[in-house]
């Protein structure tokens, strides 16, 4: 169930990674980026730092392949070909990276160019959670997997029988907190085939080429916080990077993240222009039936149908919470669901780790990811979050759990 080492290949991570690393090379190339590692628990990681350093050091060896150049092109026209000949240029530099134990912590720092830093965050988490449920759970074998995803599948189907799933559709999003890469793999084997009216693909490009299924991703947290420290007044940073994502994509990769300051900051910088031009929004935390409603009422506010968007919902699902989901916007409008660590790292006798890698500073200036649940909040730097929350209009009582949780 394990492998010699846990990334694979180039395209062994998430899709997002690539669709703004486009972006990066053709807005702000010469960009600097301080990124952390958290583990939001207190458990003991230090055991493995050095397993971890052999594999990120090994990370160096991967290169896109010319079946792997090939695929990109070929299916996804909106990856230009001056990125597409960078990334074969590409290599992971990990004297980028600073890894230590410290007082019983595993600290990791990654710093440098946005463009070389910011690919580290998915393999890295893939590595760690792999090195240490190879040590923790060897009883985990394929069997176990295959019993546990069966029965996962069976939930689905029996929750079928009370409501009508034949819209329901959802996606892997476990790369970064998967169990193992053959664990991910065998599962998204099984979804395929077992689930084919409601499994639609994956975040993670090799396995979608591998099973034939969609490559799912398009802006992740750190695209916003970089516009915060970009040449823009911080009041217009969110809607500067929600701009800038449409100069890119002219209307391809169109579900915006919500999350980086909170569903109310958001709602208030999602006018006519931006709520026609994007197709859909994502949920990354909070109470996912606030957020969606909150949402509804925008678009209903601005005139805009809800029911030719889409609500795309990711934060800590599993086929009961998604499904109880889908059925409240159910007519109202559409959603798809993207379900990671349940799926891709739990399977019944094993603890799966709770873990992030975020963007901390950009080109020396702090950047903080506020979201709508106070406990991820993530920024080294009490005086910004606090400038930023200001900024924004922040709901006092929701500020107060932010610092708390710092």
């Amino acid at each position: 169930m394990f492998g010699r080492t846990s990334v694979q290949s180039m395209l062994d991570t998430d899709f997002y990674k690539l669709t703004m690393g486009q972006a990066y090379l053709h807005q702000i190339p010469g960009a600097e980026a301080e990124w952390e590692f958290k583990c939001r628990t207190d458990e003991d990681l230090t055991p493995y730092v050095s397993l971890l350093r052999a594999e990120l050091e090994g990370l160096s060896e991967l290169y896109l392949t010319d079946d792997q150049y090939n695929y990109l092109a070929s299916n996804f026209s909106f990856l230009s070909p001056d990125y597409l000949r960078w990334l074969q240029l590409f290599r992971y530099d990990p004297s980028l990276l600073s890894l230590n134990a410290v007082n019983g912590q595993l600290q990791v720092t990654a710093r440098g160019p946005q463009l070389h830093v910011s690919p580290f965050e998915i393999p890295l988490m893939a590595c760690l959670s792999e090195i240490r449920n190879r040590q923790r759970y060897p009883e985990v074998d394929s069997d176990l997997i295959r019993k546990s995803t069966y029965t996962k599948i069976k939930q689905l189907e029996a929750l079928g029988d009370k409501c009508d799933l034949s819209d329901f559709r959802f996606a892997d999003f476990g790369t970064r907190r998967r169990f193992s890469f053959s664990a991910q793999k065998q599962v998204v084997d099984m979804l395929t085939q077992q689930l084919p009216q409601n499994f639609v693909g994956t975040s993670n490009p090799l396995l979608a080429r591998e099973f034939g299924v969609s490559c799912i991703g398009t802006m992740a947290h750190e695209w916003f916080q970089t516009h915060q420290q970009l040449n823009y007044r911080l009041v217009d940073s969110q809607r500067a990077a929600l701009d800038n994502w449409v100069t890119e994509y002219r209307g391809d990769l169109g579900v915006a993240l919500t999350d980086i300051i909170g569903v109310d900051s958001f709602c208030n910088d999602l006018d006519l222009y931006f709520a026609k031009l994007y197709d859909g929004y994502r949920h990354d935390s909070g109470d996912p039936i606030l957020w969606g409603d909150k949402i509804i009422a925008r678009l209903e506010a601005l005139k805009v149908d809800p029911s030719q968007k889409t609500l795309v919902f990711s934060d800590g699902l599993n086929f009961e919470k998604a499904v109880a989901i889908y059925s409240h916007f159910q007519g109202r409008i559409k959603t798809s669901f993207g379900i990671g660590t349940w799926l891709m790292g739990d399977f019944g006798v094993n603890k799966p780790m709770n873990m992030v890698m975020k963007m901390v500073r950009l080109n020396g200036h702090p950047v903080a990811k506020i979201s709508d649940s106070p406990g991820k909040t993530m920024c080294r730097d009490r005086s910004f979050l606090e400038y930023l929350m200001n900024t924004f209009a922040v709901d006092m009582d929701v500020r107060t759990k932010v610092l708390a949780n710092i």
